[in-house]
């Protein structure tokens, strides 16, 4: 058995680059990506959460997949404006304004 700290740390390492991701970058990409981080993190702190307590329903699991689905429908959206912002502007840099 693991180390109940280890799976906080990835977590909260995941946390932190994906908040450095989303407050750092100007690529819309790269903001994306550091969205996703920030969901990995979340995830792992639910599945962690649950398999450490008393919990029977397995609820940090099942709670896993509806982020993990949430997660995949958000890069589907996102990946769509960029796309149209892309063709439409010529870029995708965030701290320009539009046109």
């Amino acid at each position: 058995m693991i180390h109940a700290a280890g799976p906080y740390v990835l977590a909260s390492v995941l946390v932190a680059l994906g908040l450095y991701g989303v407050l750092a970058r100007r690529n819309a990409v790269l903001v994306l990506v550091g969205a996703e981080l920030l969901l990995a993190g979340g995830g792992l702190l639910l599945v962690t959460a649950g398999a450490l307590g008393p919990d029977p329903s397995w609820s940090g699991q099942v709670l896993t997949l509806f982020v993990i689905t949430i997660a995949a429908a958000e890069v589907v959206v996102a990946l769509a404006v960029i796309v149209a912002a892309y063709r439409r502007r010529g870029h995708i840099d965030l701290a320009e304004d539009a046109e």
